[in-house]
């Protein structure tokens, strides 16, 4: 599948401050993109650029093969890590009026609204001001603005923080049936684990460059090194000391220990090294999660 928004070689300077170093990105249709990197790396930047609010030093932005201009960036829908809506306008007003600003005439623009307020779990607050509704709240009605155009393009900045498990839930299930009917998602996020759970591919970004990329469960299985979850029902925390090419490297996410074999160390022997600390309860080869990824490519 080729990708409908190509950033390539993009560079940006703000004075001594190098943001951008040559990145180059993809986006592909109906396709959730993850774009990560620690505080700092060009997330932003390059959103930005994509939505023309910056321009780069050096390097191109082309949307279905030609160059991205203001009538393309017209059909994008964006929404920022700092909300930007009127806090004392009503919630339903706001949509109407930001859907007719996209140029839906009147009855669209309500039906658009109305449909997006159902969708989010909004519609009993429909009438209320903006100010107030929860932070969570207020975040899917950013959400909804973003998206009450149909936008051909969907550009997201942490739009999880700070929701609860719910409202995560909300946001996850509109922007999955977007991606359904073919938009492509771009969003920055810095938890990792919806990330994983949620994109179909990631981008991760380091001093202005990208360092990984691809789908995500390709990146966990390009990974070389061997990884074993292990469960032992042992009183004594350090039976895995001193045991040859066996490191503890932490709790697995998903309960026990991670441990790291070297390459000429014999997974039988670890077996042999639980079972005699007590009951082993689970003992399985497993691929590094998405966090583990990250924190090596960018360490």
């Amino acid at each position: 599948m080729s990708a409908v928004l190509q950033c390539r070689d993009l560079r940006l300077r703000y004075g001594d401050l190098v943001a951008l170093d040559g990145l180059s990105l993809d986006v592909e249709p109906g396709r959730m993109t993850g774009f990560v990197g620690p505080n700092g790396a060009g997330k932003t930047s390059t959103m930005r650029i994509v939505l023309g609010v910056l321009g780069p030093d050096e390097g191109t932005v082309t949307w279905e093969g030609r160059p991205l201009d203001a009538a393309a960036r017209r059909g994008f829908g964006y929404m920022p890590e700092e909300r930007g809506l009127y806090p004392k306008m009503r919630v339903a007003d706001q949509l109407v009026y930001l859907a007719r600003l996209h140029g839906l005439d009147g009855p669209d623009a309500v039906r658009a609204a109305d449909d997006l307020l159902d969708r989010l779990d909004l519609t009993d607050r429909a009438r209320d001001e903006l100010e107030a509704l929860s932070l969570g709240n207020q975040q899917r009605v950013q959400l909804a603005a973003a998206l009450v155009h149909r936008p051909s393009l969907l550009v997201l900045d942490e739009p999880f923080s700070g929701l609860d498990p719910i409202g995560v839930d909300v946001l996850a299930g509109v922007l999955r049936e977007e991606v359904d009917r073919g938009v492509p998602v771009l969003f920055s996020s810095h938890q990792l684990e919806l990330v994983e759970r949620l994109c179909d591919s990631v981008a991760i970004v380091k001093s202005g460059r990208i360092v990984a990329a691809g789908e995500v469960e390709a990146l966990r299985r390009r990974d070389r090194r061997r990884l074993l979850r292990v469960e032992v029902d042992a009183p004594d925390r350090h039976w895995l000391d001193g045991l040859p090419g066996a490191t503890a490297i932490g709790p697995a996410h998903d309960g026990g220990l991670l441990v790291e074999l070297a390459d000429d160390a014999d997974p039988q022997l670890l077996l042999d090294r639980a079972r005699a600390a007590g009951p082993v309860t689970h003992f399985s080869t497993v691929l590094p999660s998405l966090t583990e990824l990250f924190r090596e490519v960018v360490a």
